[in-house]
């Protein structure tokens, strides 16, 4: 069985790429601290490791061309918040770290959350959900 679980995502630039996760309040993985060929930025309690790799890092080992994020989304990262409040501000750390919104703020009832791009276009997805409130079927 599996025992740990990580995401591979080309960055252009992992100094920069850096900075703006931390700006945003994530952590990274000890293991490459002092790494300029890789960062392992921890997402949750579970921690799920997001490995930020150079581009071309990433493209010697995945043998591949690496997705325009401009022209198309190769995948949507999503993460929980503690409130809708967590939502606005993840947002506006975001921008003010040089991200951008690509989906506004959105409130549902019971579901509230919004979307941005990192520096290299990737889509993260923010989301607070109140359980409570989420229409029984």
């Amino acid at each position: 069985m599996t025992k740990e679980f990580w995401l591979n995502l080309p960055v252009k630039d992992l100094k920069k790429s850096k900075e703006f996760f931390t700006t945003l309040g994530f952590s990274f993985h000890p293991r490459h601290h002092n790494s300029d060929d890789a960062a392992g930025l921890v997402i949750g309690n579970s921690n799920v490791i997001v490995m930020l790799f150079p581009e071309s890092t990433f493209k010697s080992f995945t043998k591949n061309d690496i997705a325009d994020t401009k022209q198309g989304t190769e995948v949507l990262l999503s993460f929980d918040a503690e409130s809708k409040e967590e939502v606005d501000e993840m947002l506006e750390k975001a921008v003010k770290a040089g991200g951008t919104i690509y989906g506004e703020p959105h409130d549902q009832g019971w579901m509230y959350g919004a979307g941005f791009t990192d520096l290299d276009g990737h889509r993260w997805n923010v989301l607070y959900m109140d359980m409570s409130k989420m229409p029984k079927e």
